[in-house]
């Protein structure tokens, strides 16, 4: 045993062994600089090496303690120091990573809690003293292990020999204490099998998480054939033998507890980067996963535990997991693979989970086939089931209105025989009806994505082209961007083929589907005690609209929702109410999603389906689905479809494709927008009331207001609320998720046109791509395009995109038809279609008054692109000149609190249009740099010259060359005297840097502001986010306030003064303590 006062002693010196790991961690990692620049270090030799390396390996030894906390101070400092290019090329940390491994690996096994309770626990008194409680050491562990992954990674890239050795050594030795699930602890009573807490489970846990960082760092050189110098040939020759018997120890064990098949599997997952070396035991290795599919409880029972509920699907994810990262190793296997599939298949004990992950996997095999052909075939033979029971008569009929979805779904039936809906056969029959369609329709989707996604991982990028040339063709004609055939898209996608004989099928589900939501049979199921809940939102989204901590446990657990919106029942249960909201989500989504992977794919513009273009708009597009439609809904359309089709429409046709789109759902949005808004704003006919929650308690009143007020007024009150209909759930969590929903469908708005406009996402990379390509030219400097971020290390010999992933050819391809497309929406969505532009621009406006700071912000980049994009263009000026200009002074002038922290973007709005409307001056992109003056016309002293960018918004745009009044308009409204207009003016023309001409615009707008304050009273309330900011809060009185930091009180004494003082009576250094001057 141990000894008890032993521990006694470690619990005593805890707080110092702590602190001074804490301390030497700290001492490291705030001198790292020091350590890389010195010559001895880099060296690996002289006293400050042997200095750094006595000092490391105290700090390892003291991680040999039993307390995890000291492995906890210093994580980060060894994370450091594995990051760093310079120490790693040195041998000083080569001596000390076997301890620290063995020491992390030791710590990442959970502790079981109960044992400490109940003083089982050999450090049982150490532990406590270490952590307050479970709930403390549970964010301790999820923190280390967070972190410990990059440790475990860094490792194996580093010292490949001595993190094989290690991890072969910690498996072998699991496996030959626990393999057989000795002790058999923590037993479960009903069959006596190992539980989750389980020591053999909890072991096998722990080491999970290692070999998986290992094995994924471990370079390609040490496993590889390649030939290399003596030094990694040596090394491989050592690791190729150990990693060996760890793959075949792991594939050989054959555990009977549910728990321990069940971390074989995520062992089993993690050999996946080393079978992409040596597959000798992949079959083998793939073969356990398919079979643990079909496992069941010993004994069986009726309705699988959750045990093997969830073994099962670990099982399907590891196997995807594996296909994603060789599938071209598994190819030679796929007619085996694919009738083992088959029989599984038609065993009939799968759940469509199960199912699903099967279908993926075999997709995934089966893009690593050579042969296009093959490959579509092989994906047509495998989702074949499912295209038949989507064209399968029942299916077609269930879909084909409304009625007869909401029979399908038992929901017709419960207004005349309410009991159906908790008959357990019904309920039953219903579920399997539904898992049926919706399976079908999410395998579909799951296949189409790895089709996809593989697609794209080809040489050639996904892109329609069999070879692509070394260089890009800068005329910009490129015969891809336009219409392209399905013959010729299959031969980078097999799924493409399929799309002729679903599509139809899909535009009837999302079609009927968004039918019950159109205001009469929304009105028709809410006054129904049950059927309402068919239109109600799910425990799931509610969960979501609270705040949640980490004392919550999801939606079942304690303080949850489950149960809330069907008061005292959930899913469940075997009641269709609580379920029917998450099948219309799922549906839903599922066809939106559907929808976007189609404009992915490229197949809505090919000719093949221009027949079914007409059909695919009335149902995309339909006046009725947009109105209908609820906030969360309409939020998930504009994400899953709107945003990926502008994105993935090739720019030649964008008059043809988007126009008939676009239109209807930007006009809908500014008309949406404006009444979810106006009664928080006070701008409209309904109160603040009108923005709590449809509940169970007033639903009948909503519904027979539909009669009596018409739909358009319905429709006003609809969209205050956000469409919601909460059913039973409490007050305060329905005004949240009211509040969520109105927020997020902003938010939505302005992230996608962001999105669109490239001002985030991948086109935003590919402007960063071409900075840093001009900046390259210019400074005639490739090492530019070598370089990624400050906190991404580069190898110095690939090419690099701005956010430090690898640039390849393809991505040279794809970026230059990005660049157009760029170039064309833009100019499409402003200045091609009226309805498009004036909804866009007009939303936008509002957009920047609605109490948001995430939009406001987000809007005014995007207001930036609108001004370089049309400003010189007359029928935008009054637009621009006075609606935009209005609402930008206006949320400075009026100080309210939600503006706090964006008001020096809005100012730079301002400054934005009063250059280019009335100083003649253009800004770099984005609102930057100084106003670029541009000369008179000489033809006409009254008119500015234009810019020689006015086409070309990324080049900054260009300037109304007559002058605009509306702006001095503005100004003249807040209380300016037209001298005081003309000084403003005479100021901004002299003063033209950003910093400069926007303290002027906020000087003046500080006297509005005062003015403005004074005849309103002097302040409009204590509370809200509409109140006017105080003094200490508003920047227009930023210099007005006095400084917060008091002057110090006494001298200060700098490190260089002491060392002055210390000069010539400082003690020899033999005195001091030894590690006193490593940095020196």
């Amino acid at each position: 045993g141990i000894d008890p006062n032993c521990i006694e002693m470690l619990v005593e010196q805890l707080d110092y062994h702590r602190s001074l790991s804490k301390m030497g961690s700290m001492l490291v990692t705030c001198h790292l600089a020091h350590i890389t620049a010195d010559k001895d270090v880099s060296s690996g030799k002289g006293p400050k090496f042997e200095a750094v390396s006595r000092y490391l390996r105290l700090l390892s030894e003291m991680m040999s303690h039993q307390s995890g906390v000291m492995c906890g101070e210093q994580i980060n400092m060894w994370v450091g120091l594995l990051r760093d290019p310079a120490i790693v090329r040195t041998n000083v940390l080569s001596p000390h990573l076997s301890r620290v491994l063995n020491a992390y690996m030791t710590h990442v096994v959970k502790i079981r809690w109960d044992d400490v309770w109940d003083q089982n626990h050999p450090y049982s008194s150490l532990i406590e003293a270490s952590w307050d409680d479970d709930d403390e050491y549970h964010e301790w562990l999820g923190n280390l292990r967070s972190k410990a992954s990059q440790l475990f990674r860094a490792i194996g890239s580093t010292e490949p020999e001595i993190a094989s050795t290690a991890i072969h050594l910690k498996v072998r030795t699991l496996l030959n204490a626990h393999s057989n699930g000795e002790p058999r602890d923590q037993l479960n009573p009903e069959n006596n099998e190992l539980t989750i807490h389980s020591t053999p489970c909890q072991e096998f846990e722990g080491v999970t998480q290692p070999l998986d960082n290992i094995l994924h760092g471990i370079p390609s050189w040490a496993l590889d054939n390649g030939s290399y110098d003596e030094k990694r040939t040596r090394i491989r020759n050592t690791i190729r033998p150990l990693l060996s018997e760890l793959a075949n120890l792991i594939v050989a064990w054959n555990p009977n507890d549910i728990w321990l098949k069940f971390r074989r599997t995520t062992l089993l997952e993690a050999l996946k980067h080393y079978w992409k070396y040596d597959p000798a035991t992949l079959p083998t290795g793939v073969d356990s996963l398919l079979m643990y599919l079909s496992v069941t409880d010993n004994p069986p029972k009726d309705r699988l535990s959750e045990d093997v509920v969830g073994l099962r699907k670990k099982s399907g994810v590891s196997l995807v997991a594996v296909a994603k990262k060789v599938p071209d190793l598994l190819v030679p296997w796929l007619s085996q693979l694919s009738e083992r599939a088959k029989s599984l298949l038609s065993s009939g004990g799968m759940s469509p989970v199960n199912e699903m992950h099967l279908y993926e996997f075999l997709s995934c095999v089966a893009t690593a086939v050579e042969n296009p052909v093959d490959r579509s075939n092989f994906i047509a033979d495998v989702l074949g089931s499912s295209i038949r029971i989507l064209e399968s008569p029942e299916i077609q009929n269930s879909i084909a209105s409304v009625e007869g979805l909401l029979s399908f779904l038992g929901i017709a039936q419960a207004a005349s025989n309410p009991a159906s809906v908790t008959d357990p056969t019904f309920v039953k029959k219903v579920t399997k009806d539904f898992e049926m369609l919706f399976s079908s329709l999410n395998q579909l989707l799951s296949v189409g994505k790895r089709c996809h996604e593989a697609a794209k991982k080809r040489p050639n990028g996904g892109l329609p082209l069999q070879n692509l040339s070394a260089t890009v063709d800068d005329t910009c004609n490129f015969p891809d961007e336009g219409p392209v055939g399905i013959n010729e898209l299959v031969i980078n996608d097999p799924f493409v083929p399929l799309w002729p004989k679903i599509l139809p099928t899909v535009l009837k589900v999302m079609d009927v589907t968004l039918r019950v939501w159109h205001p009469e049979c929304q009105a028709s199921l809410l006054q129904n005690n049950i059927q309402r809940y068919a239109v109600a939102i799910s425990d799931d989204e509610a969960f979501l609209a609270t705040k949640q901590d980490g004392s919550v446990k999801g939606v079942f657990g304690e303080g949850g929702t489950a149960g809330s919106i069907v008061s005292g029942t959930d899913r469940r249960d075997l009641n269709l109410a609580p379920r029917w909201s998450g099948w219309f989500n799922e549906s839903r989504n599922t066809c939106f999603q559907l929808l976007g992977l189609i404009c992915m794919q490229r197949v809505i513009f090919a000719p093949e389906l221009s027949h079914l273009y007409p059909q695919f708009v009335a149902v995309v597009a339909n006046q009725e689905h947009l109105r209908s439609m609820e906030h969360r809904q309409f939020n998930q359309y504009l994400k899953q479809f709107i945003e990926i089709m502008m994105l993935s429409c090739p720019a030649p046709l964008y008059q043809s494709h988007l126009t008939a789109i676009l239109g209807p759902v930007f006009e809908h949005l500014q008309y949406r927008l404006q009444y979810s808004w106006s009664p928080v704003l006070g701008t409209g006919t309904l109160g603040i009331e009108s923005t709590r929650p449809m509940g169970s308690d007033n639903c009948m009143a909503a519904a027979n207001q539909l009669a009596s007020v018409g739909v358009d007024q319905w429709l006003i009150a609809y969209y205050a609320r956000g469409g919601l209909f909460v059913g039973d759930l409490d007050n305060v969590t329905g005004e949240a998720a009211v509040e969520k929903a109105r927020v997020e469908l902003t938010r939505t708005y302005a992230d996608m046109l962001q999105s669109t406009l490239a001002l985030k996402g991948a086109w935003a990379l590919v402007l960063a791509n071409k900075a840093r390509e001009d900046l390259a030219l210019k400074r005639n400097d490739p090492s530019k395009l070598m370089s990624g971020p400050i906190n991404k290390l580069a190898n110095g010999k690939d090419y690099l995109n701005a956010d430090g992933s690898k640039r390849t050819l393809a991505q040279l391809h794809i970026d230059a038809r990005r660049l157009v497309r760029i170039d064309k929406l833009c100019h499409f969505l402003l200045l091609e279609n009226e309805q498009i532009a004036g909804s866009l621009v007009v939303t936008i406006i509002q957009c920047l008054e609605y109490p948001d700071a995430y939009t406001c912000r987000r809007c005014t980049r995007i207001v930036h692109r609108i001004l370089e994009s049309v400003a010189w263009l007359d029928k935008y000026t009054e637009l621009l000149g006075y609606r935009l200009l209005s609402a930008a002074v206006k949320a400075i002038v009026t100080e309210p609190k939600w503006m706090v922290g964006t008001e020096w973007d809005m100012i730079n709005v301002i400054r934005d249009v009063y250059d280019r409307l009335v100083l003649g001056q253009y800004l770099l992109p984005g609102g930057q740099g100084p106003g670029l003056q541009m000369s008179r016309d000489p033809a006409n002293s009254m008119m500015f010259e234009q810019t020689k960018v006015a086409d070309k918004p990324l080049m900054g745009g260009g300037i109304l060359t007559a002058t605009s009044d509306f702006p001095r308009r503005i100004l003249m409204e807040i209380g300016m005297s037209q001298e005081e207009v003309v000084a403003t003016e005479k100021s901004l023309s002299e003063k033209r840097s950003a910093k400069e001409q926007k303290d002027v615009f906020r000087d003046l707008l500080r006297v509005a502001a005062d003015k403005t304050k004074q005849a309103e009273g002097l302040n409009r309330g204590d509370n809200g986010v509409l109140d006017r900011a105080g003094a200490e809060e508003s920047l227009l009185h930023g210099k007005l306030r006095q400084p917060t930091v008091s002057a110090l009180p006494e001298k200060l004494v700098t490190y260089s003064m002491m060392k002055k003082k210390e000069g010539s009576n400082s003690p020899d250094p033999a005195d001091g303590p030894w590690h006193g001057n490593i940095f020196d």
